[in-house]
């Protein structure tokens, strides 16, 4: 069976444009136009007659509604508006530290400071305790570990998850506090 691929260098149109648009009647919008309800064919003549784009925002309105404005410009605006949108999306960095089931003190402290560095810049913590081996036999110094982690990260952070085994790790999810609010 052959493999279909869409064609290349052409890509779909978002909106409909001028003679695209099937509607038998929309409603106009848009700058120096009175606005209503016009048959498409008046529609099309009013945008002409301005030497710009009749450009269908709105397909599932009754009506659907039809801008007179240049495409072009449109898109631009509308390619600019996406960016913003996503720039102001915040990402949300998870950062893991990882543990023994036997860890010392010192390592314990060490991963520790890293962790409320990581929350500090307001990136969620994923601490784990791997067991390797027989030390599965461990589970309880693993989560008695993690909760002290916990315990000690009780200003900066708030608990997401509570410790939970999942196969050879046992996993710990940190949110960073909101800073102001008390939670």
């Amino acid at each position: 069976m052959r493999r279909r691929y869409p064609p290349r260098g052409r890509v779909e149109e978002p909106y409909k444009v001028n003679d695209k648009i099937t509607a038998r009647q929309v409603r106009v919008v848009g700058e120096n136009v009175e606005q209503g309800v016009y048959p498409l064919s008046r529609a099309l003549q009013i945008a002409t007659e301005q030497s710009l784009d009749l450009v269908e925002i709105s397909p599932k309105a009754e009506p659907p509604v039809c801008k007179v404005v240049d495409y072009s410009k449109f898109k631009y605006e509308q390619k600019k508006k996406q960016k913003e949108i996503k720039a102001k999306a915040s990402k949300t960095v998870i950062k893991e530290i990882r543990f023994g089931p036997n860890t010392d003190d010192h390592d314990f402290e060490f991963k520790l400071k890293h962790a409320i560095n990581f929350l500090k810049e307001g990136a969620k913590v994923k601490a784990y305790v791997h067991f390797k081996g027989r030390t599965i036999v461990y589970k309880e110094r693993g989560e008695i570990l993690l909760l002290k982690f916990a315990q000690a990260l009780e200003e900066y952070a708030k608990v997401e998850q509570l410790p939970k085994l999942e196969g050879k790790r046992m996993f710990l999810f940190l949110a960073p506090k909101v800073v102001g609010k008390k939670s």
